[in-house]
């Protein structure tokens, strides 16, 4: 008799669990929470970090896109090699690679205002509107002084990855350590970028 009375809770206790099985199995599903006008939601738990798939790290800038990393202003040099031709490539780099990045800020920012030609910064990005990703060949030019300024003149080549190309010709200049010049004006900048379409 007591055997048969372990067994009727037995089975019981299995038919109650069993009931709350399925009660469980027959509930709603929790709602979402519930974003307000700011896309907040009332929950205090933190947003969940973005996923590395939906962003991912080698994705390439839209064209425009100017947010200043890196930083592409030219390493500093000393003596001779910062007055000489080593310093107006070293220039010339930062300004091709600030173009291959389209960080159009950047290189508009190496420009002499003679370059600029009353061009805003938006002006000169859009000369690069539609180009796709972009690449700058710049062999080694020739550098030469006249009346107190140093040149520097190099063929340049701009491609996009849509075909269009644009040869010419890149100029940097600088003064030649004139006394009473200033910081700038003994600092090597692209003077001209002729590139005849």
């Amino acid at each position: 008799m007591n055997t048969a009375r372990c067994f009727a809770a037995l089975c019981m206790g299995l038919s109650t669990i069993s009931l709350a099985a399925c009660d469980a199995a027959k509930a709603p599903a929790p709602s979402p929470p519930i974003e307000d006008e700011a896309g907040a939601t009332g929950s205090d738990a933190p947003p969940a970090e973005d996923d590395a798939s939906a962003s991912p790290d080698n994705a390439q800038p839209e064209s425009g896109v100017t947010d200043g990393a890196p930083d592409l202003t030219p390493a500093p040099l000393a003596g001779e090699a910062e007055r000489g031709e080593r310093g107006a490539r070293n220039v010339l780099l930062s300004f091709i690679r600030a173009l291959e990045l389209k960080e159009f800020d950047q290189a508009y920012d190496l420009l002499r205002q003679d370059a600029r030609r009353g061009m805003t910064k938006a002006q000169f990005a859009a000369q690069f509107d539609g180009f796709g990703q972009i690449t700058v060949a710049s062999p080694k030019g020739m550098i030469e002084g006249a009346a107190g300024t140093i040149y520097y003149t190099a063929p340049v080549t701009i491609t996009g990855s849509n075909g269009q190309e644009l040869d010419g010709e890149i100029v940097l200049s600088r003064v030649n350590d004139v006394p009473g010049a200033s910081e700038e004006q003994l600092r090597w900048r692209v003077r001209s970028i002729d590139l005849p379409e």
